[in-house]
């Protein structure tokens, strides 16, 4: 044997050990952990949970930034986007096992210029390994390691499993990852629902999600998806005519990302984490770990009435575009001089803005960073048109005062008799405003809404009747202290419903002195009000404060026969696998607290305040049959409540400033 061959075969020899050697390596982990074969069966890619309405529709999502992933079974992704891929990234994907070493050479011998040589399974194995070293040498130990786990990946698998992972793992920018999410973003569809062209121009974009980004770069998303096209064609997926009539379409997006601010009723997703936090605190894994709502994928089934909530939110902006236009009239919001004396208010605000925090690190002095408050930039400010903003040329001191001079809203509707949420708005826009004015935190002055408890208290255990006469006159509790505090009553005597369908102030610190401030603070508690409400006399007139919440919550007394039921929003939780985790019964949160008749009785009562009291006509224009409620104002109009009821459904409102100053005299 010649020594030049004796050289070669050495060199082969070695370089074939060590390359063996080094395989062996990476199986056994050495240069980084290895999944088992059980991970591998199981593969924890980060996957988004997904909230849903009652009638199955999605309502939004909890994901991190990796794991905004929604996954799709192999029967629910469209034949179209099979053949695309599998035209574009893998020719020879049904014919290899794994590793395509013919594609492997090609791309070695050419740098890379005739294509790459990794197979769909490969750059499967890449994800589930979350590799990408822009380190040459590191990333040859790292291609060694995806081709150890894609052969595995082979053995395991499906083809069809083995592409539907990769399908449901791969990045599409903007951190979208996943062909569910990926149609849902750019075209509004489900997978299965893709045509050709709509499949080319997401297949295109693996190969660069940002260059080949429609949004972008419609220009180089287009000559990408035209590219596919051309493949599609060569490999038979679609004929000539067809690429052809294809390529020469125009791009059509619909193109709406769901995140937080979008989708439907954002204030109350936000809410929710918290509860499926604490519902599922003693809830395991099978692997014995606990759930995480961002990443575990779990599908979270709500009692959200969609078409109930598109009212709810279609009717506050009407409702508080023309409340706000007359609002921006006034004088003293117009010259500024409503800031007279709370100046303060600004001052907290302004050092408490992302704006004066960033100047602050990039080393401006306080006194540089509040001079920049009064200088005049473009920006975006909330609006009440189509897209909720504008922009606009405004100082940020200026933005600032213009925020908070806008009135805020809330509303909440329920099943009194299952405690079932059917609507939840926390506020006029949650992109803009985060402060969600229903849920049980956030309470206000809640005025006469709270009379309806006080009458019931007066039936239930003092023997009073509709037609009870009660003095219209203002009542002292001991030393100096009446109510109403300005003694200012109509004298005489009226019936005690009269007294609540005109809301009534005197009469209703009638009722008070002879229910007691004590026993009507106790009976608050027995009817479930979270809040411990302190029993001063005034409490009869809605002086406490007390959340949208809270105040439905006790209203379920009156439409639930007697029964105070707590709201619930959600039926039930499901794994990634659609294994159910929990369910929730809504038995366990009702509790007998009124009798039945004294709940009828109350129910005809407050039918009055909508037939001829200060709700007057509500029922009629409502078109129900049968309707009961309760207005409720505080100081100058600060707060503005409604609280109402049907048999089936019970419905609250709030309007006000968050600061009460704000509010002036006048009607809403």
């Amino acid at each position: 044997m010649k020594k030049t061959v004796r050289i070669f075969w050495r060199i082969f020899l070695v370089g074939f050990g060590a390359f063996v050697g080094m395989v062996l390596l990476a199986n056994f982990g050495v240069f980084g952990k290895m999944p088992s074969l059980a991970e591998l069966e199981n593969p924890s890619i980060l996957q988004a949970s997904e909230v849903y309405a009652e009638d199955g529709t999605l309502m939004g999502k909890y994901y991190t930034e990796r794991g905004n992933r929604s996954n799709v079974k192999y029967m629910d992704i469209s034949k179209h986007v099979i053949d695309a891929l599998i035209a574009t990234e893998d020719e020879r994907f049904y014919s290899h096992s794994g590793v395509d070493f013919k594609s492997t050479m090609r791309a070695m011998l050419t740098a890379g210029t005739s294509g790459g040589g990794s197979t769909i399974t490969q750059q499967l194995a890449k994800a589930l390994l979350d590799q990408g070293s822009k380190n040459r040498a590191w990333r040859v130990v790292e291609k060694l390691k995806e081709w150890i786990i894609a052969v595995k990946l082979e053995k395991n698998f499906t083809k069809e499993e083995i592409i539907t992972l990769y399908l449901n793992a791969v990045p599409f920018g903007n951190n979208i990852y996943g062909i569910r999410n990926a149609a849902r973003s750019f075209f509004q569809k489900e997978p299965d629902r893709l045509n050709v062209e709509e499949a080319a121009l997401l297949v295109g974009m693996l190969k660069g999600n940002s260059i080949y980004n429609p949004v972008r770069n419609p220009k180089a998303a287009l000559e990408r998806r035209n590219i596919v096209l051309s493949q599609m064609e060569v490999n038979k997926k679609i004929t000539p005519a067809v690429a052809a009539k294809l390529k020469a379409t125009p791009i059509k997006l619909n193109y709406k990302k769901l995140d937080e601010n979008t989708g439907y009723a954002p204030y109350f997703r936000e809410i929710l984490k918290s509860e499926i936090k604490e519902a599922l605190k003693d809830v395991e894994k099978p692997n014995g770990g606990t759930y995480n709502i961002y990443d575990d994928g779990l599908k979270i089934y709500t009692t959200i009435n969609t078409q109930m909530q598109e009212y709810a939110e279609e009717g506050m902006a009407v409702q508080m575009t023309a409340l706000q236009k007359s609002i921006n009239a006034r004088g003293d919001f117009k010259t500024g001089s409503i800031w007279k004396g709370h100046e303060k208010i600004i001052e907290k605000a302004i050092k408490e803005s992302d704006r004066w925090k960033n100047l602050e690190e990039d080393g401006l002095s306080d006194k540089e960073i509040r001079a920049s408050f009064n200088v005049k930039v473009p920006m975006k400010v909330f609006a009440w048109n189509t897209k909720r903003e504008k922009d606009t040329m405004m100082s940020p001191v200026d933005s600032i005062k213009y925020s908070l001079q806008m009135e805020q809203a809330s509303f909440m509707a329920m099943d009194p008799v299952t405690g079932e949420v059917r609507a939840w708005v926390g506020g006029i826009n949650f992109k803009t405003y985060k402060n969600d004015h229903v849920n049980l935190k956030t309470k206000r002055q809640v005025g006469s809404t709270i009379k309806p408890f006080l009458y019931t208290q007066a039936m239930e255990e003092r023997g009073f009747t509709p037609e009870t006469e009660c003095e219209n006159v203002a009542q002292n509790f001991g030393g100096n202290a009446w109510v109403p505090s300005g003694k200012k009553c109509g004298g005489g005597t009226m019936s005690m419903a009269n007294a609540l369908a005109f809301s009534k102030n005197c009469a209703t610190a009638y009722i008070m002195k002879q229910v007691g401030p004590k026993q009507f603070a106790d009976f608050l508690s027995r009817i479930n009000i979270p809040t411990k409400v302190q029993p001063y006399p005034s409490i009869c007139l809605g002086t406490c404060d007390l959340s949208m919440y809270e105040m439905l919550w006790g209203y379920t007394i009156f439409a639930g026969r007697g029964f105070s039921t707590k709201p619930y929003s959600i039926s039930r939780i499901e794994d990634r696998n659609g294994n159910v985790i929990k369910r929730f019964d809504f038995s366990v949160n009702r509790k007998e607290a009124v009798s039945e008749v004294t709940a009828y009785t109350m129910a005809k009562m407050m039918q009055g305040t909508v037939d001829k009291g200060t709700a007057r006509g509500l029922r009629s224009r409502v078109g129900a049959a049968e309707m009961g409620g309760k207005t409720g104002t505080t100081d100058d109009n600060a707060d503005a409540w409604f609280l109402g009821y049907t048999p089936q459904l019970l419905a609250g409102s709030w309007v006000g400033f968050e600061y009460t100053f704000m509010r002036k005299p006048g009607r809403w």
